[in-house]
């Protein structure tokens, strides 16, 4: 029996790992100009967002991905072990700079601008990747996100045929790497822009929105989960397709939410909840994480996101 079959079921997350720097002005932004404000430093990358978000919602979780051996590198790992995060897996790049992520957001704490310096992501590579084929076969579900390179995300995709995938598309330019294995995909948590390219046309109103889901439907995909902002979630599994509003929310910072969703999401599915319960999950878990200062609120639980759904469903 190996490591992997004793640990029991667990979730593996193939993604990036990388330091953000925050900038909040504490007035409106004034572009081309110095503004007055904080700045706050915290782990993230979506691969380890979500890992940490499934951690603390109490799930084994095993993360592979790639830091360096810097003071960023070993902060990462550092936490990870202290939440019980397993990232035995990632590869530690001797000698070289972990990926870092600078935003800046405006006095709504909504992102205005990013710079995202993720060199070392590239580094993970196929060779590397089979060399965890036991960690990814084994794994009850696997969560990915489109930083990993492109070679590396097609092998996993079209070597792993028994493995459930879940998907984060990241942004439009990094949605493209899936565009053609997006059948191989079993759920997906796309905005609205991410599912335009996957599906392959414009989503201009709720007719539109339809036929896409319609599309990625037939492409094999399973569960589809388009994030709409303050318009809320549009989900669909072929044979259910509503929309969830999204209340009211303060937003005290915007980074990390849709991290937590697909978290959520992953939790509900390891669960076998339903796919409205699912949406549920996702909504409860991405305005916990609207409500911290950090890109993870470290509060996160089974118990809170429970709590919130509750909230939720009395209003």
């Amino acid at each position: 029996m190996t490591d992997c079959e004793r640990e029991g079921p667990y979730v593996c997350v193939i993604g990036g790992s990388n330091v953000d720097i925050q900038g909040f002005p504490d007035h409106e932004l004034i572009y081309k100009d110095s503004n007055v404000g904080k700045v706050k430093i915290s782990l993230g990358g979506v691969g380890r967002n979500v890992a940490e978000n499934l951690a603390r919602l109490g799930v084994a979780t095993r993360l592979i991905s790639v830091v360096g051996d810097d003071a960023y590198g070993r902060q990462i790992l550092e936490e990870a072990e202290q939440i019980g995060l397993n990232m035995q897996d990632t590869l530690v790049l001797e000698g070289e700079q972990t990926s870092t992520y600078l935003s800046i957001l405006d006095h709504t704490m909504d992102m205005v601008l990013a710079i995202n310096h993720m060199a070392s992501s590239d580094r993970m590579t196929v060779a590397f990747i089979k060399t965890k084929r036991q960690t990814i076969e084994n794994a009850a579900l696997c969560v990915l996100d489109t930083n990993v390179p492109a070679g590396v995300l097609a092998y996993v995709l079209t070597t792993f045929r028994d493995t459930v995938f879940f998907l984060d598309t990241v942004s439009t330019v990094k949605a493209r790497k899936v565009k053609d294995l997006i059948g191989r995909i079993h759920t997906i948590k796309p905005n609205r822009l991410e599912a335009e390219i996957l599906s392959g046309m414009p989503i201009r109103d709720a007719a539109d929105l339809r036929q896409a889901v319609g599309i990625l439907h037939e492409k094999g995909v399973r569960n589809i989960f388009i994030s709409l902002g303050a318009e809320g979630i549009f989900y669909s599994n072929g044979e259910i397709a509503r929309r969830l509003a999204t209340p009211k929310v303060k937003i005290v910072n915007a980074t990390g939410a849709g991290d937590a969703a697909l978290a959520a999401l992953s939790f509900g599915h390891l669960r076998a909840r339903t796919i409205d319960e699912m949406a549920k999950l996702a909504l409860a878990a991405s305005i916990i994480a609207l409500s911290s200062e950090n890109t993870i609120n470290p509060a996160m639980s089974e118990e809170l996101l429970n709590d919130k759904v509750k909230e939720l469903e009395s209003c």
